[in-house]
């Protein structure tokens, strides 16, 4: 060995010893990475008035589970834990406070609903711990510029219901609207794109009538919509509510030429079955992914997966929109995780989950995943369909 070849092999030496130091540093610097384990932690209504969103935790965690019996990611498991916030702010507020205090998080991840997300994301910014995937539709989770640690997971309630607005105005341009709507923060999101997307001629005749998520009906703000005499109707509610609608509107003898329900109510299953399909006959909706429980994705390879997938680790957890949102959540967790090597710091968390490019086979056709250090929304599209009684079909584009 010449003297060249020695000095070569000791300065490999020491770059090997220096790479191993900073990533022993990063490791002990971070909490909730080990060398054989990663802690997340999520806030879910696990109990309340909106536990049907726990679904999303729910299924996340049968991912993380399916992952950890495949070896994990880069050799690490992944430990998921989910504390119930009932969806109450101060409640929300609490968990996640244990979560990162007590629990000792790397991260949040998939936190359930706008406005838990929403009451926690100030405390999480100024502490510098990510906040990824709010399971929640607002544009609000799209603010790298003052919120730089904080995503969203989903197309915003803004452009679906701009989307909504396009294929009314291109199924009838006179169209006059009524709308039952959420008292939120989120069905306010949607009616504001619904609003953009009409223009200012047709939203001065629009009817809205709210309602509270507590509500144990929705039946007379149905009855008053009707009364408006509007030809179309935009349902901005969850599964329950929007199934309680579309079975009023129908036995009320009322038939709107345009019926319209949002993405993450458009569950077969969920939501078309305890309306009765005969009455959800014709209902639009926005969507970007799959529904297993339509016969058209019957031998989706993708979907096959998934459903085997959530009978082994999800049993008796329902296959609706939820489900899939946090499958697909996790999906992008997964690869956060493996774009940032052995650097788990939160820096890179963050930098790797504003650098996201794939796709899932839970995505429609044409649907992607992607972020930028300038936009935190990983999925910016969205398809119509509609229900011809038995299965949804995708309109033309």
């Amino acid at each position: 060995m010449t003297s060249s070849d020695l000095v070569t092999g000791i300065g490999k030496a020491v770059v090997t010893a220096f790479a191993l130091a900073a990533s022993a540093l990063t490791l002990g610097q971070t909490p909730g990475v080990t060398d054989k384990e990663i802690v997340i932690g999520t806030t879910m209504p696990l109990t309340g008035p909106a536990s049907g969103y726990a679904n999303a935790g729910r299924s996340a965690a049968g991912y993380f589970k399916m992952l950890n019996d495949n070896g994990g990611i880069n050799g690490r498991k992944i430990n998921f834990i989910i504390r119930d916030d009932s969806y109450s702010p101060p409640k929300s507020l609490e968990q996640t406070r244990r979560l990162v205090e007590q629990d000792k998080v790397a991260f949040i991840a998939l936190p359930g609903g706008s406005v838990p997300a929403l009451t926690v994301r100030s405390y999480l910014n100024e502490r510098k711990v990510p906040q990824l995937f709010v399971a929640a539709a607002l544009e609000v989770f799209n603010d790298p510029k003052n919120f730089p640690w904080t995503t969203g997971s989903m197309p915003t309630s803004f452009v679906e219901g701009r989307e909504i607005a396009r294929n009314i105005l291109r199924v009838n341009p006179k169209a006059k609207i009524a709308a039952l709507v959420e008292n939120s923060d989120n069905g306010r999101g949607y009616m504001k794109g619904l609003y953009e997307g009409l223009g200012p001629e047709i939203t001065k005749t629009i009817r809205e009538a709210s309602f509270e998520l507590s509500d144990p009906s929705v039946d007379s703000q149905i009855l008053s919509l009707q009364a408006s005499g509007a030809d179309t109707l935009f349902v901005v509610a969850p599964p329950k509510a929007t199934a309680q609608a579309i079975r009023k509107a129908y036995d009320a003898g009322w038939r709107p030429s345009q019926l319209y329900i949002l993405s993450w109510s458009a569950s077969v299953e969920g939501t078309l079955v305890p309306a009765g399909l005969e009455r959800a006959k014709g209902v639009y909706s926005a969507v970007f992914m799959k529904d297993p429980t339509d016969p058209q994705w019957a031998d989706d390879p993708g979907v096959k997966e998934w459903v085997a997938s959530m009978n082994k680790y999800n049993p008796g957890v329902s296959m609706d929109a939820l489900s899939r949102i946090g499958w697909l959540a996790a999906e992008m967790v997964s690869q956060v995780i493996r774009q940032c090597g052995n650097d788990l710091s939160r820096e890179n968390v963050m930098r790797q989950a504003a650098r996201i490019d794939m796709k899932s086979p839970l995505l429609l056709p044409g649907v992607e995943i992607k972020t930028s250090p300038t936009n935190f929304g990983p999925i910016q599209q969205t398809r119509m369909q509609r229900f011809d009684g038995e299965r949804w079909a995708l309109t033309a584009p």
